[in-house]
């Protein structure tokens, strides 16, 4: 296999990727809180880490993918009150839009996705072990809070060390904690959803929930994944809260490698509500579609922040336009020769293969694919083609816009198909103008030209 290096958080430096498991990688991505719509900042993470995902797929890798839904929050329980209805209810409508935007989007569904209201049980077990161990308490109102000076290395992600953050910092003598440091693995709450537990009636902590699904998904490793991904605002301090219950409860960090993406912003400025700019990504895909948004994600290296703005939306639906008109012309003149398109599938070029295996740098993967569609559309404009040569650059460039996860929705032609578009070249060719004018009309409408 060819070998990957990629930025490890855990450290900040590059890294050969060794996987636990020979011929295995296991990765888990922090997925969205389904209160409401997602936005685009959300979908940045599904594209990045699909790349990932495929990356590792077309090495030869066996996948296990999970991202998983978080179905108990406030933000649940204030939503689905304010409109009438069950939290549930909420949770199952905004997943359901979701996935369809995932799918949009070009990329693959999880092979899980857990949701914290099904590992209840494992949840209060685990939050137990830590009481037992001393590495948490339980306040006098029936929080439970992780004691962050039980583990010896604090902010071994971020950066962030305890005497950093105790700077300044201050307890409200009502929340229980012995440490403003520490942070909640369990909540007691008086309204919606809630489970009994020797400490309170209540639901766990935001923190808390990914540490246990991994450590249930992945127990036959010791609740140990090779990677953990997420955007950079989760690296601190959701990433560092979930090594800390790690390390106390497993002696070991979650996960080898931390990957993080950078943020969207909207044009230059940090999307965010209170400067009104939050764009949703249903609107957002129905304007523009779900592929021209996965190529002005992949234009940009993924630990960088991303502008999303009218320019770089429309660089990336003229790029893909570009990419699949010729895409198009060779697959129909090939398909007019009598070659199974759907059967060409032709060994990546190496340099696009080396440029992904060094830290996902998709930017200059994709710089190799708009050269190939030069030559193309080189071999495209010759008076008579070379089928073999134009087999293997259409062959070569599917394949690799597979890898991307870039589906063209190129058409197969039927035997109709193939007769129309035969006239058409004739009816030109005789300069019947009214005639070609005429096919071209009908072959427009069938998506052939």
């Amino acid at each position: 296999m060819a070998k990957i290096t990629l930025f490890n958080s855990l450290g900040n430096k590059y890294e050969e990727f060794t996987p636990i498991e020979e011929g295995k990688v296991s990765i888990y991505v922090c997925g969205p809180t389904v209160y409401d719509n997602p936005h685009i900042g959300n979908m940045r993470p599904v594209i990045v880490f699909d790349q990932w995902r495929r990356l590792f797929l077309e090495l030869g890798y066996e996948v296990t993918f999970v991202s998983n839904y978080t179905d108990v929050d406030d933000k649940i329980i204030n939503r689905a009150k304010s409109l009438g209805i069950k939290e549930s209810e909420l949770t199952e409508e905004v997943i359901h839009e979701f996935r369809r935007l995932v799918k949009e989007s070009g990329s693959l569904q999880p092979d899980e996705t857990p949701r914290p209201t099904v590992y209840m049980d494992q949840m209060i077990h685990y939050i137990g072990e830590l009481v037992d161990n001393g590495s948490a308490y339980v306040s006098s109102n029936g929080d439970v809070y992780f004691s962050v000076e039980s583990v010896s290395d604090y902010g071994s992600l971020s950066g962030n060390t305890p005497e950093s953050l105790n700077a300044g910092a201050r307890i409200d003598i009502n929340d229980g904690k012995r440490s403003p440091l520490d942070f909640a693995l369990w909540k007691k709450t008086e309204e919606g959803v809630k489970w009994n537990t020797p400490w309170s009636e209540g639901r766990p902590g935001w923190h808390t929930e990914c540490c246990v699904m991994i450590h249930s998904l992945f127990a036959k490793q010791g609740g140990k994944i090779d990677i953990h991904g997420g955007g950079f605002d989760l690296k601190f301090p959701h990433h560092e809260n979930e090594i800390a219950q790690a390390e106390a409860h497993d002696h070991h960090k979650l996960a080898n490698y931390w990957l993080h993406n950078g943020f969207i912003n909207i044009d230059n400025e940090k999307m965010s509500k209170s400067l009104g700019n939050v764009l949703l990504a249903k609107d957002i895909f129905a304007k523009y579609g779900g592929m021209n948004f996965r190529l002005m994600v992949l234009n940009t290296h993924y630990r960088a922040p991303l502008t999303f703005s009218t320019q770089t939306i429309d660089e990336a639906t003229k790029a893909l336009s570009r990419i699949q008109m010729a895409m198009k012309q060779a697959s129909v003149k090939l398909q007019l020769k009598g070659v199974d398109v759907s059967a060409l599938k032709e060994p990546c070029d190496e340099e696009f293969i080396a440029f992904l295996c060094d830290d996902l740098n998709t930017p200059n993967a994709l710089t190799k694919v708009y050269a190939q569609i030069k030559d193309l559309n080189s071999l495209i404009r010759v008076r008579e083609i070379d089928v073999g040569a134009l087999s293997k650059a259409y062959g070569v460039l599917a394949h690799e816009l597979s890898v991307l996860g870039i589906d063209l929705g190129l058409p197969l032609l039927s035997d109709e198909d193939k007769q129309i578009y035969s006239e058409y070249e004739a009816s030109k060719a005789a300069k019947d103008f009214a005639r070609s004018d005429e096919l071209r009309k009908v072959l427009i409408e069938k998506k052939i030209l």
